[in-house]
């Protein structure tokens, strides 16, 4: 009779999403397996006509040899990993015909560190936005963590929270979808009811302007703070770095009292600054996270949590009922850990001047990710289960009951829990506890996210990628180059250290994730080991043009044929795949830019720091110098043109990089054109390497124009351009010596 059950019911299940495979599988293998081959007739090539002559063109040789088998070994990585894509698809109807009323709550916690870098405003929009959901009100809650510990936070969020039972209404009413109310009114323009519109556009505007005034004069007026209780937690605060635990209910979404304007219910709202003493570590976000998951355990203790970092809005009202497609699936949901949204962002130009939106590995690559365990944890913009943050391991066996999960209710009033759980932020409270280890993001590492994303895979969880048409989230992108360069350094910093412990996916994944899997985090762990090879082809090549040193096979000759089809093939795939993703031509040059640029600075510093680290040495000291006029700088960044503005290290290094490369260019045209009977001659040997330089002229003419020509803030500083001139001088005259 059990299994007669058992059977119906399987008939009777319709799944909550779907898994298909992703479009041009076929022509994507059948492409690789063509540069496959390619490859291998250049490592024929290589080894076949390893020249005997002298000691610098065998030298030469080897190093251009192994940068070869490095990309050709990182290429081969990248594309194992991409060989069977999926892409999920949610059925949000279905979730609610199924499951109606009985749907979990969901615990929304949101970062912020800083209100200098991080103004009050941006943060009060993005909470906003997580309180305007398309989801039952009583059960949601969302959470600040304030890692600033500051009463100008404090006020905004009041103002938030006084909002909301406004704004909540109205994105209800006109079923916004954008419901950061920056975002909405910025980009809003069709009007259901003008008069309506208007009214609640002027609250925002008058509350915006109260906090951003009270920002700017760095003091809340006294009227204000006798308004709320939570402002007295300031008179024992001696510093940001030094305060006790501030943990403020602002809304608590049980009492009677918290409804908005038409009645209905809120969902609660809790500002917490947790613990800091100077001698204590208080682990970053990471430790801010575990404070959040401590703290909320007790308040509504909801089942699902998702994470966002304080510039990401919500800009899809149905992401949280698209995740619950896959938590709840009665067949498939039960393995899965957490869920990922890529991270997007609304102040991108139209030919991404900087590469930000990282469109092909987010569309495309990450869904190899999904198809062979899951993506990483991405820091932001991800749902977890709650039980996976604290540590538990998949059973085989395991089931959720959401009824009797959602029958949990929270009986303490909110004065008695905003004491009582003020000791769970405290500083000692995880010391001699798994917090940190085995429960909740990992502490002792540079990318906590990583690193907890993978533990929890290895746990036997598997995770899940949706990317749905309409974002899930918004953020900022950088708008000036050293911004850009610098994030993606901390980046890739972080990895590769990780690469180097014990967290490396090789050792610590193994037999706990699939190998597909450890290979997919190993090839982003080892972005900056790019650098080296990519160092050698921009460099080296161009010196032994002037030098004479011939590194490629003749025109003439048909060895030829190999390194330019991988080449062509290799980058105009590459362009159908920008294309297709829904980037232009002038995007992909400019993306295939940035990641040259990357390689050759910002990568370059995270990869020697990295090995200093490992070595005991003290890391480089690497300043970010201070930005021209933000205003200025905006109106740079609409018009497409790249910001440099400051010196740094890394600037250095990139004119240096673009002059060598014109020096060298120009000294090939010189010798070509010098002695017409030898000018055929000298193309046809030294053919590729003359069109690699002119390719890396081309990639550098923003560059170029940065140091010779502009005139603007925005241009290289003078100092750079002078620097950069003598170096590649220097090189040249060495190179020919």
């Amino acid at each position: 009779m059990l299994c007669e059950e058992r059977e119906m019911a399987k008939k009777e299940y319709v799944p909550l999403f779907e898994t298909r495979k992703v479009k041009g599988r076929i022509l994507f293998r059948c492409i690789a397996a063509s540069i496959f081959l390619g490859i291998c007739f250049i490592i024929m090539y290589r080894i076949r006509y390893f020249p005997v002559g002298g000691k610098a063109e065998r030298w030469t040789w080897i190093g251009l040899f192994l940068s070869e088998l490095w990309f050709s070994f990182y290429w081969l990585l990248t594309t194992v990993c991409r060989w069977n894509a999926v892409i999920r698809i949610p059925f949000i109807h279905r979730l609610s015909q199924r499951f109606g009323k009985e749907l979990p709550g969901i615990d929304i916690f949101v970062c912020t560190a800083d209100p200098l870098i991080e103004p009050p405003s941006l943060v009060v929009n993005t909470v906003l936005s997580m309180m305007a959901y398309d989801y039952p009100p009583e059960k949601l809650s969302v959470y600040l963590s304030d890692d600033g510990g500051s009463n100008l936070t404090f006020y905004a969020m009041l103002e938030a929270a006084n909002f909301s039972k406004t704004w909540l209404p109205f994105c209800k009413k006109f079923q916004v979808e954008s419901t950061s109310p920056e975002a909405y009114f910025r980009t809003a323009s069709e009007l259901v009811n003008v008069q309506e519109w208007l009214s609640v556009k002027k609250l925002y505007e008058d509350m915006k302007m109260r906090i951003e005034t009270t920002t700017k004069l760095n003091q809340i007026p006294e009227y204000i703070q006798k308004q709320h209780k939570g402002f007295r937690e300031w008179d024992f605060v001696l510093s940001k770095h030094d305060h006790q635990t501030i943990l403020q209910i602002l809304i608590d979404g049980r009492g009677t009292n918290a409804a908005d304007i038409e009645g209905n219910p809120l969902p609660t709202l809790v500002y917490l600054a947790r613990e800091k003493r100077p001698q204590y570590h208080h682990h970053f976000k990471a430790g801010s996270m575990n404070a959040l998951i401590r703290v909320s355990s007790k308040i509504t203790n909801a089942p699902i949590i998702l994470n966002v970092d304080c510039d990401m809005y919500s800009n899809n009202s149905k992401t949280i009922k698209s995740s619950l497609c896959i938590f709840m699936d009665e067949e498939k949901g039960d393995e899965i850990g957490y869920v990922q949204f890529p991270q997007c962002f609304y102040n991108l130009t139209k030919n991404e001047i900087y590469g930000s939106s990282l469109r092909v590995m987010l569309q495309l690559e990450v869904l190899g990710f999904d198809a062979n365990g899951g993506p990483s944890y991405m820091g932001s913009g991800c749902f977890h289960r709650r039980e996976t943050l604290c540590g538990k391991k998949y059973e085989k066996n395991y089931k959720v009951d959401w009824k009797k999960i959602n029958d949990k209710k929270v009986n303490e009033s909110a004065s008695f829990l905003e004491e009582t759980c003020k000791v769970l932020a405290s500083c000692t409270f995880e010391h001699n506890t798994p917090w940190g280890k085995e429960m909740g993001l990992k502490y002792g590492t540079p990318v906590e996210d990583g690193v907890t994303g993978m533990s929890i895979q290895c746990n036997g969880w598997k995770s899940i990628y949706l990317n749905p048409e309409r974002k899930g989230f918004l953020g900022v992108a950088p708008i000036t180059l050293l911004q850009n360069l610098v994030q993606h350094k901390r980046w890739v910093e972080g990895v590769l250290q990780l690469f180097f412990s014990r967290y490396c996916p090789l050792l610590y994944g193994h037999r706990k994730i699939p190998l597909k899997l450890q290979l997919i985090y190993s090839t982003h762990h080892l972005w900056a080991a790019n650098c080296l090879a990519t160092w050698y082809i921009v460099v080296v090549p161009c010196l032994c043009l002037l030098k004479g040193i011939s590194l490629f096979p003749k025109i003439s000759s048909p060895w030829v044929l190999p390194f330019v089809y991988v080449t062509f093939v290799h980058r105009a795939y590459s362009l159908a795949e920008f294309l297709w993703c829904g980037g232009t031509f002038r995007g992909w040059c400019n993306d295939q830019r940035m990641w040259l640029i990357k390689r050759t600075t910002s990568y370059l510093f995270a990869f020697f720091e990295t090995i200093l680290k490992l070595l005991g040495y003290s890391q480089l000291n690497f300043v970010v110098t201070a930005k021209v006029a933000d205003e200025d700088v905006s109106k740079r960044y609409d018009q497409e043109l790249i910001e440099f503005g400051a010196a740094s290290p890394m600037f250095d290094i990139l004119a240096t990089l673009a002059m060598l490369n014109l020096f060298g260019s120009l000294g090939a045209i010189k010798k070509a054109t010098m002695d017409a009977d030898q000018d055929s001659k000298v193309l046809d040997q030294f053919g590729l390497q003359i069109l690699l330089c002119l390719v890396l002229v081309t990639i550098n003419l923003p560059v170029y124009q940065a140091l010779l020509f502009r005139k603007d803030n925005g241009k290289m500083p003078t100092s750079v351009m002078y620097k950069s001139i003598v170096f590649a001088l220097l090189a040249c005259m060495l190179a020919m010596y």
